[in-house]
C-alpha cells in the first residue's frame, strides 16, 4: 500500500454524466480505494456546455474543451477535488493554477469501425453514410475514401450506436478505448490501424486534474500516473500544442514506445481531405516529449501544415 505524507480523508471527483465518463470516474475511484482504503469518496456528477449542445459540431462551438470547463470550475470553487477526463478532450494549454497529476495507463488507442452490414471501410458502397464527431476522421476518411458520404455524429456512445442501428448511417468510427470501457467490444466490426486512422492526441488515455495548490492530492495520486503513457501524451500535446491544435484543426498524433525508443506520428489535413501533410520521428525514451513533439511540429510545418492552418475558418486558439 502506497503511503505519502498526507492524503486528503476525503476526496471528490467532478465528472460528466455520460455512462463513458461515470465509468471513468468510477475507475478512478476504485483505484483510489484500493490504495487509500479508509478514503472517504463521491462523485459530482456536471453536465458541460459540450453535452448540452449535440445539434452543431463541436469544431463550431469551441472545442472539446467544452467538455472540461464546467469541472475545472468546480475544482476551483472547492465543489470537487480531481476532475477526471479523457485526455483527447483536454484543451493543449491548462488554465493558470492547474495541473494534471495522473494520466493512467493507455487503454487501445486505435478508432473502432463499426456497422451492422459492412466488414470494414473498403467494403463500403459508394455514397455510404459514414458517421463521426471528428474533424480527425473525417479528413483522413475523405482523403482516403473520397466516394464516401461523412456525416456529422454528436452524443454519447450508445446515442451513436443507436443512430447507427436505426439506419441513419452504413458505419461509424468511435474510440475503441470507450466502447471497451463499456463493455461494446463486440461491437466492434473491425480495429482500424494508425496508419489508416491516425488516432487523436491522448486518445485511450485519462488523466486526473486538479489544483497545482492541491500538493497533498498530487502526491496522493502520483502512484496511478503511469510513467510510459505519461511520456507518449506529453508529445503529442507538444506537437498539437505548436500546431494550434483543437477541434477546429483536424490534426491527428500518436507516440508509442518499442525496444527503449519512441516513435511518434503526426499529420495535419484540410476538412475535406484534399491537402494532407504526415511526417514522423523517434527518440530515446530519456530524452524531453516536449522536444520530440515540437520537433515534428516544425517537419509539419515545413511541409506546408502552417498553410493548411491558415485557410480554416474559426478560432485555432
Amino acid at each position: 500500500m502506497y503511503s505519502p505524507r498526507s492524503v486528503p480523508s476525503s476526496i471528490v471527483i467532478a465528472t460528466r454524466e455520460s455512462p463513458l465518463a461515470l465509468w471513468q470516474a468510477e475507475h478512478i475511484r476504485s483505484r483510489l480505494l484500493a490504495l487509500y482504503p479508509g478514503l472517504k469518496t463521491s462523485l459530482l456528477g456536471m453536465t458541460t456546455q459540450g453535452d448540452r449542445i449535440l445539434d452543431t459540431s463541436l469544431s463550431k462551438i469551441g472545442g472539446k474543451g467544452l467538455f472540461v470547463k464546467e469541472l475545472e470550475t468546480a475544482l476551483e470553487s472547492g465543489q470537487a477535488d480531481i476532475a477526471v477526463h479523457s485526455m483527447k478532450d483536454v484543451p493543449m494549454n491548462l488554465p493558470s493554477g492547474f495541473v494534471i497529476a495522473a494520466v493512467t495507463a493507455r487503454e487501445d488507442p486505435r478508432d473502432a469501425f463499426v456497422s451492422n452490414r459492412h466488414r470494414d471501410l473498403e467494403s463500403l458502397p459508394p455514397g455510404g453514410r459514414v458517421g463521426t464527431s471528428s474533424l480527425r476522421r473525417e479528413s483522413q476518411l475523405r482523403a482516403r475514401f473520397p466516394h464516401l458520404q461523412v456525416e456529422p455524429l454528436r452524443g454519447n456512445v450508445q446515442t451513436r450506436l443507436r443512430k447507427l442501428d436505426d439506419g441513419r448511417y452504413d458505419a461509424v468510427i468511435l474510440a475503441a478505448a470507450g466502447l471497451k470501457r463499456l463493455g461494446l467490444a463486440a461491437r466492434i466490426t473491425c480495429l482500424l490501424t494508425p496508419e489508416q486512422s491516425l488516432p487523436a492526441v491522448g486518445q485511450g488515455a485519462l488523466g486526473i486534474e486538479c489544483r497545482a495548490q492541491r500538493t497533498d492530492l498530487v502526491e496522493a495520486l502520483a502512484p496511478l500516473d503511469d510513467l510510459e503513457t505519461r511520456w507518449c501524451v506529453e508529445a503529442e500535446r507538444a506537437l498539437s500544442r505548436a500546431l494550434a491544435g483543437s477541434c477546429q484543426v483536424p490534426l491527428g498524433g500518436y507516440a508509442e514506445l518499442s525496444a527503449g525508443r519512441i516513435r511518434l506520428r503526426g499529420f495535419v489535413a484540410s476538412p475535406d481531405g484534399k491537402k494532407l501533410v504526415a511526417d514522423e520521428l523517434q527518440a530515446e525514451i530519456a530524452s524531453s516529449p516536449m522536444e520530440l513533439g515540437a520537433a515534428l511540429a516544425d517537419r509539419l510545418i515545413a511541409k506546408g501544415a502552417r498553410e493548411i492552418l491558415a485557410a480554416l475558418d474559426g478560432p485555432q486558439s
